[in-house]
């Protein structure tokens, strides 16, 4: 590396506190087992990619076409931070989704992606002077969980870690020959499988059932002395989180990716994201979460939003009053075109439109035809759903970018994390989950 003036780029890419949007090329293709595949990547610029164990980076695949906008996913990194040059996602396929077939069937060696990252708040500490972790895994969930196993056998010093890892069938545990080997060699991790069903194949000796108090007493008897990260799919993470009550681990010990959660792991997102703010001029926005591709394998309650219909037409949910009102009762006095920035239910198309709920602000949704009131403080995404206006969403906290949506005159603020580009913002998008209104908005919605 040559020689610079100021700090060498590489010194600077070092720095995992600065997501950055980048190019990457695949390298190599890995095959896995479970359906899923490892793709290895390297910068195009040739700069190290600096990340923690367990965070994720959000890829655009141009699954429409390269004329047509991406669609984003965000997957975890599997592979270790200590290997920087190099850096690997790996891929469940869902033959019923759009993108991860898509991945399988089309990303080679070649292959150039467009990638924000690296972000997230689920990750070990960077220091860390009483290293003991459970670390507990569940189907594609095991990715970022592989991170931190690789991170922790690669570097020296003191640590007890215990892995719980979950499977459907006896052959789909992902990585389990590499997991095999390390639990050999290193005799500071130990690693644990368990079926999801009750029975197991002839030969099966390890665990069987769902996770279970007396599994996790078994595995890891100090459990309550340990610090849990978790991953999987929601209802095994809130199975999860009630037994490590019941076994006595503290609240503030357990960390785990909950895409709509209410826990920790939130808390440290909006410290990150300020940071980054702060220091990650020019990138995307405010950035800060992990994840990875669960959006096509989650319930259909995380699914396109589709509100309920009878006879008399859509069904509108109970919480936010949808009585129709006059348009121009209770509104601040401004016109069209104002320092409000919006149209709004002043514009001639969205004057004609019923308006329905109660606030300051009107939410214009042009292709639904309704006028939605909000107030300042609530997030757009819940009250156009509640009011009956369809928009995609998933993770509901700025990550998966599903709610994009475009905004055709007015304010926002919106604290993302990672599911939107600077080219989007400034084309006009914006996320509605992770979103409030600063004035009246017209939305192409």
């Amino acid at each position: 590396m040559s020689s610079t003036e100021g700090p060498a780029g590489a010194a600077r890419a070092l720095g995992p506190w600065h997501p950055q949007e980048f190019l990457a090329e695949c390298v190599e293709i890995v095959p896995e087992v479970g359906g899923m595949m490892t793709f290895v990547f390297r910068r195009s610029d040739g700069a190290p990619l600096a990340f923690r164990p367990g965070q994720y980076v959000n890829v655009a695949f141009p699954v429409n076409g390269e004329d047509q906008d991406a669609v984003d996913r965000s997957y975890s990194l599997s592979s270790s931070p200590t290997k920087p040059w190099t850096f690997d996602i790996t891929v469940k396929r869902d033959p019923t989704g759009l993108v991860s077939p898509w991945v399988h069937e089309n990303v080679r060696p070649g292959t150039v992606l467009e990638m924000l990252g690296p972000v997230g708040a689920f990750h070990l500490p960077d220091v860390d002077r009483r290293a003991r972790y459970l670390l507990l895994a569940a189907g594609a969930g095991i990715t970022p969980i592989m991170s931190m196993v690789r991170t922790i056998h690669s570097l020296p010093g003191q640590a007890d870690v215990v892995v719980l890892y979950h499977g459907a069938a006896a052959g789909s545990y992902a990585f389990h020959q590499e997991l095999a080997y390390i639990a050999s060699v290193d005799s500071r991790i130990k690693v644990f499988y368990s079926l999801g069903d009750r029975s197991g194949p002839e030969g099966w000796e390890w665990l069987t059932g769902r996770l279970t108090a007396a599994m996790l007493d078994e595995v890891a008897p100090d459990a309550n002395g340990r610090q849990v990260y978790a991953c999987g799919p929601e209802a095994y993470l809130n199975t999860a989180a009630e037994l490590l009550e019941k076994v006595g681990v503290d609240d503030t010990s357990i960390h785990m990716e909950f895409f709509s959660g209410d826990r920790q792991t939130l808390l440290e997102y909006q410290v990150e994201l300020a940071h980054a703010v702060d220091i990650a001029e020019g990138i995307a926005g405010e950035i800060a979460d992990s994840a990875e591709d669960y959006y096509e394998g989650q319930p259909t309650a995380f699914e396109l939003y589709e509100p309920g219909y009878d006879g008399g037409g859509t069904l509108k949910a109970a919480g936010l009053p949808l009585e129709t009102v006059d348009p121009d009762a209770s509104r601040p006095e401004t016109s069209a075109g104002s320092s409000h920035g919006g149209a709004g239910a002043g514009s001639p198309e969205a004057s004609s439109f019923d308006t329905v709920g109660t606030g300051s602000l009107t939410l214009a949704f042009l292709r639904t035809g309704v006028n939605v009131r909000i107030d300042p403080a609530e997030h757009i995404l819940g009250v156009a759903q509640r009011a009956g206006v369809r928009i995609g969403a998933n993770c509901k906290e700025g990550m998966c970018g599903s709610c994009k949506v475009v905004k055709l005159s007015g304010e926002v603020d919106m604290n993302h994390q990672g599911g939107i580009r600077a080219r989007e913002i400034d084309a006009g998008k914006f996320l509605p989950c992770c979103s409030t209104a600063r004035t009246d908005l017209v939305i192409d919605a």
